[in-house]
């Protein structure tokens, strides 16, 4: 979540204006969202519910290296993700200063960074959500955050 405006903010910088990290489930309804003719991407993200974040806003201060956080996602008590931010394709600092280059940014903004390998979708076969599942997504200094999934009535 960032702390104040931010536009144009050099990488360097970007960390000055983050007032704290927390975690978030980026979930994606892939039936809808991949619906032909064309895919609609931000529409099967968008049902109620859907972007949980938690449990808490910490801030950036408190890790020993913020650019290097141990993620982790189970499904139903099976180890789905495990990586870290150091892993990731863009940091912190690119994704901030890429997207303050093109819009400001302001305070209480919240900026998704992405997920590690694992996904559902680019599994071999692929894994989709169902009711009754249970998601844990935990990050190093964070804690976890658990979502069980119900039907839609």
């Amino acid at each position: 979540m960032l702390s104040r405006e931010s536009y144009r903010v050099p990488a360097s910088q970007a960390w000055e204006h983050v007032a704290g990290l927390t975690l978030g489930q980026d979930l994606s309804e892939r039936e809808l969202q991949l619906k032909p003719p064309t895919p609609q991407f931000t529409l099967g993200k968008s049902y109620p519910g859907f972007a949980p974040m938690g449990p808490q806003l910490v801030t950036a201060d408190e890790f020993p290296d913020r650019d290097d956080i141990g993620l982790g996602c189970h499904l139903n008590g099976e180890q789905m993700q495990k990586s870290r931010t150091a892993d990731m394709i863009f940091s912190v600092g690119e994704i901030i200063a890429y997207l303050s280059s093109i819009l400001p940014l302001y305070a209480g903004d919240v900026i998704f960074t992405g997920t590690p390998a694992g996904i559902g979708m680019a599994r071999k076969p692929a894994r989709f959500l169902s009711p009754g599942d249970e998601l844990v997504t935990s990050a190093e200094g964070i804690g976890s955050m658990r979502t069980q999934f119900v039907s839609q009535p």
